[in-house]
Order: C-alpha cells, then sequence, then structure tokens
C-alpha cells in the first residue's frame, strides 16, 4: 500500500467504529487508475481477516438502465464466493430469501414483487436492505462496497443516500468510490456527493496520484525485485513523468517498458497495444467483454464470440495472465480497470459494434421472453447500441413496466422517455407496447410522480392536454384529472380546480362512469385546501353517487374521506369513525391502498381527539402494521400513522414504548418526510431532558422552514426545552418561527400560544418579583395577544364558520392558555390549575403531571398547604415513573423551596443527601464524579446512552443541583466517589 498508508488508516478507522457500533460511510474519489480498487480490495482483505462480512457490488456503464445493479452484484456474489465459507453463505442466502424483494433482485429470484402498490417498491427494497444489513451486523462487522459509483443508476443513488441517512447503530461499514474525472458539471451524482459530505457520518478520501519517490517505489513493488528495474531511477523518472503519477498508468508503462516498446503517451494507445499483443482469440473475447459490460459470465462470452469452448478457456487464460481481465465470482469476469474496457471499445469498427451488441441483443431477447428480471433493461441496451429500433422500443417498454415492479420509479421513466422518443421511428407501435401513445405517456407520468418528480409530471400532462383528441373525452378528462391532480400536490389549487372542472364539462353525468368518479374525488380533495368550501358537500355526494353507480369503490372512499374531513370542522358528529371505517374497507377492497391509509389515519385520529385513547391505539397498532407489511411506511398516510402511533404512547405515558418507536425515526434527515417523522421524537426528549435534543433540533434546523408541520412540532418544543432551561428569550424566537408558517385560525395554534403565555408569565413572575413594572406589564400585554390567538384559533374556521369540534386536548391546551395568563397577572388561580389538570384527565399523563406542578406551585401561593403537598406528591410520582427529568427539576426546586412532602426530589426530612437515589443512580453518581460522559456510563454499565441520560437527569433533580459539575462536587464531598 505504497502512498496510502493514511488513507487505509482512515478505512481501517471506519471499520473500527463501525465494529464498535458506530455505522459511516466513506466516499473514496480520485481519476480513473489512480488505485480506488486496489485501495478497497486491501480494506476486504482486512476486514475479512478481522471477522467482517464483505459485499462487493460493482456498477456498471448501462446508464439508468438496469436498477439496483451493484447491490444485485454484491448480493449475488457473496452468495457464491469461495472465499466464504458455506455456513455464511447460507446464513447470507437465508436472509434473502427472508426478505423476497432483495432475493428478486437475484438472476435466480424470478417472480413478481410481494404485494404493495408499484409505487412503494422501492421503499420497500430500501427497508429490506436496512433490515438484511442490521440481521449481518448483529453477528459480525458488515463491509458493503459499492464501485464505481460514477455509473450507479439514480435507484443506487438513491439506496446510497437513504443508508448513508439511516445508518447509525448497525456495525456497518458503507465504502463507495467514484471517479473524480467522470463527474462533469451536470453529471447526476455530484450532487449526490455534496449532500452527503455534509452529513456527520459520512467522510470522504481523496486519492491523489503518487509523487515521484512513491511512483519508484510502486515500480519497484510490481517488479517484484528490490534490485530490479523498477529501481532503476531512469525508468521510475520517466515513468513518473509519462504517468504523472497515475498508479494505473505507471503500471501499464513500466510493463511496456520491459519489451522496450516506444508507446505514444496517450493511454488509449498504450492499452490497445497490450490489446494487439494477444492471439486472435483472445483480442475477440476481449472486443465481446468490452460490448458486455464491465462484467461479463464466460458463456456469454463463448455464445456471442462464435468460438468452442475449449478455444474460449485458452483464450481467458491468456487474458487472464496478462491482467486484462480478472475474476469474479465462480463464472464470471471483470476488466481490471474501466480504461482497458473503453481502450477496446473505441477501437471496434462500427460494424463490428453493432454485430456484437445485435448477438447479445439476440441472447438478451430469450432471457426477456423467459422473464428474467432486469434482461428487458439490457436487452433495451443492445438493441439501441444495434439500431434495431423497434427491438429497443418493446424492450424499453418492458424494462419501464419491470422497473415499476421493482420500484424503481426513476428508471422506469427514463425508459418509458426512451419508448416514446422512438415512437415514430418503429412500425405499429401500438402493437409493440400494448397501448397507445397516450397511454404510454401517462405511464411515463405516473413513473415521475412516483419519483417524487411532480414538476416533470405536470409538463407532460400539459403538453399532453394539447395532444390528447378531443373527440376521445374519455381520455382527454383522464389527462385533465392526472393533471389536477398533481397540481394539487403542487399547491396550485386554483389551476388544479380549473383544471378539474374543465375534465368535468368534457364528462356527460349520464351514464355514470369510474372517471367522473375519480374526477369528482379529486376536486373534492383539492376543495378542502381553498377558504370557500361551501360546494363540497354538494360535490363529495355527487362523486359518492357517481362511484356506486360506476363501481369505483376507490373514488367513493376518497370522496367520504374529504366529505368526513368537511364535517367534522362544522358538526359535533359522533358517526365520522365509522365513515372512515367504511371508506377505509372499500379502499382496500379497491386494492387503493394510498386512500385506505388516508382513511385509517383519520379513524384513529378522530378517536384520539375524542379522548379514546384505547381505541386509537388499537386501530393505529392494527394500521402501522399493516403499513409495515405493505412495504408503505415512508408512504404519505404510512409515516403519518407511525407518527400518530408515537404520540398515543406519549400521551398514554407508556414512554419505554414511545421510545422504542422512536429509535426508528432517526435523527440525521436530508428530506422533508424525515424531518417530520423525526421532529415527533422531540416531544418525548424534552420532556425527558434528553441529551440528543440539541443534535435533533440541529438537523431539522435547514428544514423547518420547508414544511409547516415541522416548523410547527420543532420549533415548539425547542421553546419548552428552552423554558426548561430558563431561556425565554429563545423560547419566544421559536414561537414567532413557528408561527410565521401558520394560518391564524390553525387549532395548533393553541399549544404555541400556551408556551408562548408559559414564557411571558415566566418574564412577569421575574420582572414582578424585581419590582420593574414596566417590564411586568410588558410581559402581560404580550401574554394577551397569544390569549387572544389561542381563543380565536378556538372559535373561528377559516371561512369564518363556528368550528364545532376542537378535540379534548385542543380544550385542555385552551385551559392552560387561561391559567397562565392568570400567572401572569399575579393572580395564580388555583381553580383554573384544576381545570387544566381535569382537561388532560383524559389519559394524557404527562400533560397532567405538569398541570399538578403549576396546581402545586398556585395552592403554595394561596398558603392551601395539605392539598399542594398531595398535587405535589402526585406530580412527583408520575414524573419519576416517566424519567421526566425537568419536570422533576422543577418539582424538586418548588418542594425544597416550600417543603413540600417526604417522596418528593428534594425532600426536607431526609438523613442524607442520597437517600433518595436508587442504588443504580449511585452507580450512575460514581461515573459522573469520575468525569464519565453519557457514552462512557453507558458502556461501564451495560446500558443505553439514552438510559443514562435519563438517570443523570434523575439525579440532578434528587440533588437539587443544575449541572454534573455539581453532582460531582456533592459525590466527592459525600464520600461516594472513588468506591466509597
Amino acid at each position: 500500500m505504497i502512498g496510502r498508508r493514511t488513507e487505509l488508516g482512515e478505512l481501517t478507522g471506519a471499520l473500527d467504529r463501525a465494529a464498535a457500533g458506530q455505522a459511516g460511510v466513506v466516499l473514496i474519489t480520485g481519476d480513473a487508475g489512480v488505485g480506488k480498487s486496489r485501495l478497497v480490495a486491501e480494506l476486504a482483505a482486512t476486514a475479512r481477516d478481522r471477522g467482517a462480512a464483505v459485499l462487493i457490488g460493482l456498477c456498471a456503464e448501462l446508464g439508468e438502465g438496469m436498477p439496483y445493479l451493484p447491490l444485485t452484484d454484491a448480493l449475488w456474489t457473496a452468495t457464491r464466493d469461495p472465499l466464504v465459507s458455506p455456513a455464511e453463505r447460507q446464513a447470507l442466502r437465508d436472509a434473502l430469501d427472508s426478505r423476497p424483494v432483495l432475493a428478486r433482485l437475484l438472476p435466480d429470484g424470478g417472480g413478481q414483487p410481494a404485494g404493495g402498490a408499484a409505487d412503494v417498491a422501492q421503499q420497500q427494497l430500501f427497508g429490506a436492505t436496512l433490515g438484511l444489513l442490521g440481521e449481518l451486523s448483529a453477528d459480525r462487522p458488515v463491509l458493503l462496497v459499492l464501485e464505481d459509483l460514477h455509473w450507479a443508476d439514480a435507484s443506487t443513488r438513491h439506496l446510497l443516500t437513504f443508508l448513508s441517512r439511516v445508518l447509525q447503530r448497525e456495525r456497518v461499514c458503507l465504502v463507495g468510490t467514484y471517479r473524480s474525472d467522470d463527474l462533469h458539471r451536470r453529471h447526476p451524482l455530484r450532487p449526490v456527493v455534496a449532500e452527503l459530505l455534509r452529513l456527520p457520518n459520512v467522510s470522504g478520501i481523496e486519492l491523489r496520484p503518487f509523487g515521484p519517490e512513491e511512483t519508484a517505489d510502486y515500480l519497484a513493488a510490481l517488479d517484484g525485485s528490490p534490485g530490479g528495474p523498477g529501481r532503476s531511477a531512469e525508468i521510475a523518472r520517466r515513468v513518473y513523468d509519462r504517468s504523472e503519477g497515475n498508479p494505473f498508468y505507471a503500471a501499464e508503462l513500466f510493463a511496456a517498458a520491459q519489451t522496450g516498446d516506444d508507446l505514444p503517451a496517450v493511454l488509449a494507445d498504450l492499452l490497445l497495444s497490450r490489446l494487439e499483443r494477444l492471439s486472435e482469440e483472445a483480442q475477440q473475447v476481449v472486443r465481446v467483454a468490452a460490448v458486455a459490460g464491465r462484467r461479463v459470465d464466460d458463456e456469454r462470452v463463448r455464445q456471442v464470440s462464435g468460438l468452442d469452448e475449449a478455444a474460449v478457456g485458452r483464450a481467458l487464460r491468456e487474458i487472464v495472465s496478462h491482467r486484462l481481465l480478472v475474476p469474479d465470482g465462480p463464472d464470471g469476469y471483470v476488466f481490471r480497470h474501466a480504461l482497458l474496457r473503453e481502450a477496446a471499445l473505441t477501437d471496434l469498427l462500427p460494424g463490428e459494434a453493432t454485430r456484437l451488441h445485435a448477438a447479445f441483443a439476440a441472447l438478451l431477447a430469450r432471457d426477456a421472453s423467459a422473464g428474467v428480471r432486469g434482461a428487458a433493461a439490457e436487452l433495451a441496451h443492445h438493441s439501441l447500441q444495434a439500431h434495431d429500433l423497434p427491438g429497443a422500443f418493446a424492450a424499453s417498454v418492458r424494462a419501464g413496466q419491470e422497473a415499476e415492479e421493482m420500484g424503481a420509479p426513476v428508471e422506469a421513466h427514463e425508459h418509458y422517455d426512451q419508448a416514446l422518443s422512438l415512437w415514430e421511428a418503429v412500425p405499429d407501435p401500438e402493437a409493440a407496447a400494448g397501448m397507445d401513445r397516450i397511454q404510454l405517456s401517462l405511464s411515463a407520468v405516473r413513473a415521475s410522480g412516483r419519483a417524487g418528480d411532480v414538476r416533470r409530471a405536470v409538463t407532460r400532462l400539459r403538453r399532453l392536454v394539447d395532444l390528447v383528441d378531443p373527440a376521445d373525452v374519455r381520455m382527454a378528462a383522464l389527462v385533465r384529472e392526472n393533471l389536477a391532480y398533481y397540481l394539487g400536490d403542487l399547491d396550485e389549487d386554483d389551476e388544479s380546480l380549473a383544471v378539474a372542472r374543465a375534465a368535468l364539462d368534457l364528462l356527460p353525468a349520464d351514464p355514470p362512469t369510474p372517471e367522473r368518479a375519480s374526477l369528482l374525488a379529486t376536486y373534492v380533495r383539492t376543495m378542502l385546501f381553498k377558504e370557500q368550501r361551501s360546494e363540497i358537500p354538494e360535490v363529495a355526494q355527487e362523486a359518492i353517487d357517481v362511484a356506486r353507480a360506476s363501481g369505483a369503490a376507490d373514488a367513493e372512499a376518497s370522496a367520504l374521506t374529504s366529505l368526513g374531513l368537511y364535517r367534522e370542522s362544522r358538526e359535533a358528529a359522533s358517526d365520522l369513525a365509522e365513515l372512515f371505517v367504511r371508506a377505509r374497507d372499500l379502499a382496500i377492497g379497491a386494492g387503493n391502498l394510498q386512500v385506505a391509509l388516508r382513511a385509517a389515519f383519520h379513524i384513529a385520529r378522530t378517536k384520539f381527539d375524542r379522548g379514546d385513547l384505547a381505541g386509537a391505539a388499537e386501530v393505529a397498532d392494527e394500521s402501522v402494521r399493516f403499513t409495515l407489511g405493505k412495504g408503505l411506511g415512508w408512504s404519505r398516510y404510512g409515516t403519518t400513522l407511525r407518527c400518530m402511533q408515537f404520540l398515543i404512547y406519549y400521551t398514554t405515558g407508556e414512554w419505554d414504548e414511545a421510545e422504542r418507536l422512536a429509535a426508528g425515526f432517526g435523527i440525521r434527515v436530508g428530506r422533508s418526510i424525515e424531518a417530520e417523522v423525526s421532529s415527533y421524537a422531540l416531544f418525548l426528549e424534552v420532556a425527558r431532558g434528553s441529551d440528543t435534543v440539541e443534535e435533533r433540533l440541529r438537523w431539522l434546523e435547514p428544514l423547518w422552514d420547508d414544511d409547516w408541520l415541522i416548523s410547527y412540532i420543532a420549533r415548539s418544543l425547542a421553546a419548552e426545552h428552552a423554558l426548561w432551561h430558563g431561556d425565554t428569550g429563545t423560547a419566544l424566537d421559536h414561537v414567532a418561527g413557528a408561527l410565521v408558517h401558520m394560518d391564524p385560525h390553525d387549532t395548533p395554534n393553541i399549544r404555541v400560544a400556551a408556551t408562548a403565555v408559559w414564557a411571558h408569565a415566566d418574564r412577569a413572575v421575574r420582572a414582578r418579583a424585581a419590582g420593574d413594572h414596566a417590564a411586568e406589564r410588558a410581559a402581560m400585554e404580550r401574554a394577551d395577544e397569544f390569549v387572544e390567538l389561542a381563543r380565536g384559533s378556538a372559535t373561528l374556521t377559516p371561512d369564518g364558520q363556528t368550528r364545532a369540534w376542537l378535540g379534548v386536548e385542543g380544550h385542555a391546551w385552551l385551559a392552560r392558555v387561561e391559567a397562565e395568563r392568570a400567572r401572569a397577572y399575579g393572580d395564580n388561580d388555583p381553580a383554573l390549575w384544576r381545570a387544566v389538570v381535569k382537561a388532560f384527565d383524559y389519559g394524557f399523563v404527562y400533560e397532567m403531571a405538569r398541570s399538578r406542578w403549576r396546581l402545586a406551585e398556585a395552592l403554595v401561593e394561596r398558603g392551601e398547604r395539605a392539598e399542594a403537598a398531595s398535587e405535589w406528591e402526585r406530580a412527583v410520582r408520575d414524573a419519576e415513573r416517566l424519567g421526566a427529568a425537568p419536570l422533576l427539576r422543577a418539582l424538586g426546586d418548588l418542594g425544597a423551596r416550600a417543603r413540600l412532602g417526604s417522596a418528593g426530589a428534594v425532600p426536607a426530612d431526609r438523613s442524607g443527601p442520597f437517600d433518595a437515589l436508587t442504588v443504580r443512580e449511585r452507580e450512575v453518581l460514581r461515573l459522573v464524579a469520575e468525569g464519565r460522559n453519557n457514552r462512557e456510563i453507558a458502556a461501564a454499565l451495560f446500558i443505553s446512552p439514552k438510559t443514562a441520560s435519563v438517570h443523570v437527569s434523575n439525579i440532578l433533580a434528587k440533588l437539587g443541583v443544575a449541572s454534573r459539575t455539581q453532582a460531582a462536587a456533592v459525590a466527592h464531598r459525600e464520600g461516594l466517589a472513588g468506591g466509597a
């Protein structure tokens, strides 16, 4: 490893950290031939020596044609790698068989994707990949290498991004390599790399060319003799000058120098000269292999080359001996470097290249007809290169369909787009595609929409509106319905409504049709987000009637859900849950899982809003199981259901289960949907005073202005976090930031307002105690502004109608707003705080305890000490059970000041400062006194860092101190440190 010790040290360090439970990603870049593959090969050998599982996959220069090729390559090779023991190969095969979405990637996988809609198959594959790596890494560390990412398809790039973001505690080291000289300004990998290198767990290594001394050492190593020609200063200097330190160039130049060849400086000429020294049979095999791709199996080489088996065997032995191809697995070969393949390709005559591509296409046509996964994508590539436009067209359509089934919508769109570009050039394209041009275009629209490229879908649909035959009113309406739907996704509500209306004008009301039912349902869906919504009941009912008459059950389900949401904002209806249940069941029966999940969420949410926490939990648990079973965990309503499930357990005080669920939310986020899910974990982390709060907020901050829900959850909880630390300024800054993105009439404003009034009440109390009447008056006036915001949000809808349903939690937060206002005005009324406790007494354990804290404080101020002690003790018991450290500290402060009770955080009648500590808390305190951080404490006591953090927070609360340093000082003073 001449000149690469530092880089290898960085890689082995990442491998060591992965083995210790800290997953990491390393991206290695450098010019072609600089030694990236050699470096990862050394890392792989080191990893195997240390007992790690090694998975290596190569990308191929097939454009965007074949999804997940390096993952397929890594898994397929590992299951047949002779360097891996039979038991390990079988373990990997078993793990793959338990995940059909991955097993079907393999050449012998076969079959169709299991269950679920095509647009979520990618989510299934990503989840299955993460699960596979987690399972493998439970037994031993895993090194996953993805080579030549500059040739990666879009799905592989998405998979790389996904794994880089979600791998955290798995014992996995992911290494990717790519050519820096191939990354032109518009290369699709460039923004991916730029994004990933900003992640804290991703590092980059740039391999630079050798210097003169390193080149000389390298040539000596290649020569294998310390005194051989590699040590010749003249040869080393000449090779260095011509190679400019590129190890691959240097090796080739050095090999040529041994024969005395005076080769030109252009590397391609050098490579071609080496190829020309091969026998004619070997040259023919190299040309065939070059056309096949970076990797080729010997059977296909034999079939396309036209040579018999013995001749192919001789040729391959010759090629391998010259180190042009190297064995890869039991029946395949790869070019030692991609430049060798490129040189061979450039030397092909045009007709020769066409004939070879046609030969491969003929082989692949048989595989594609037999349903071999991935054959259609390769067939499309080779057919196009062979100028077989009809073959390329038909294969592109089939490849697009396969890519959709595999959950690779980007590749599906590329294949459909290529087919559309060939439409005019092939005879009878409708027969070959099995659909007309508009239908194929809608397939491309569907693929780009599922890929998240909604704007591209809208652009294509706008063109289709002009292209579709006006006489075909059904197709014209279908195109416009799609356009209206996607415009709604882009929040272009006015245009969406206009397009939907225009489409409705095309379709006669009689006879009822599924197309009209879907149009009406899409129309109602968009109207929900408009201020004037008086038409909704009439249009929704029409959609339902048309859907029932035409058998469009999913359109009926969508319209029923929208109608239920409209009714909920205006009437205290008791049958909404049943309405949503009917919608869910209809959608499931129709196979529209996205509509089903939307309805399922509102079933659980309706029960939750009415205080039926047990019923909500039952529905949420069942729905999440259904969601994950169908691979929909990261779909729009899949994520919403998962967050609702977490929120229910948080509310009922089952915080261990809530923490288990939150562990799957992740901290390292980069997309809005990830940030939304991650933000929910802050409910628990802020309430427990976890040391992960700041880290999570750092990841969320770049994204919380992209989505009002992220801003609302993250910033309102950041405000609470600041208030627990006495920082009212930061808290109010977060409140202001959250409200910027919210409608003045949104009901979530009530909770944000409650936090703001808390902050201003704290300011008023401090100003009153200091005699600062101006500051006191200012705080009261600002509190009143937020009180009015809360009252307005509770009573009016955006169009001025009385809000019929607020929900039990909304009423509870409104009660807290009023109680905090009284505290701000110096009238801390126990009656108001009793009302708050009662309002949260539908099962919200934490908020009842937090309200009892304020109730106890108000009772103390009124001299009602007996009741104050009772409420205080109940709050302490709940806070201790929950591990709500900030609340415990506040209760401890109140207990110490008012000398309340005997079971509190800082009891007045204890004989020693540690009597309130549990045995485990004493152990933790000893380690705190030694200066250990939470991670070190966790390692010493075999607990998680989160659990260690909770113990430390509890200790601080029980000792009545504000910092770890003060706790350590108490431990030393009382002789607890040092094993006392």
